[in-house]
């Protein structure tokens, strides 16, 4: 699976099934795995501003489906 595959999917939380956003960007560890999904939360009218952007650790994804990943994040 490439990186681009990964961006068009919706990122969706589990715990309350809010999509959080899509994926734009990753961390890679020194041995080479990833280590976080960077994602591009869901654009508000008045958040241009505001730090859009949040970052789920690889052991927080619980699965990557066909149209969707989903993670778990308790908030």
């Amino acid at each position: 699976m490439r990186l681009s595959d990964l961006q068009h999917k919706d990122v969706v939380n589990i715990v309350d099934g809010r999509k959080m956003g899509n994926i734009i960007d990753v961390d890679i560890g020194q041995n080479g795995e990833i280590v976080n999904l960077i994602v591009e939360k869901k654009r508000f009218f008045f958040s241009f501003f505001n730090h859009n952007e949040v970052s789920v650790k690889w052991a927080q994804l619980e699965k990557i489906g066909d149209d969707v990943i989903l993670i778990k994040i308790l908030i």
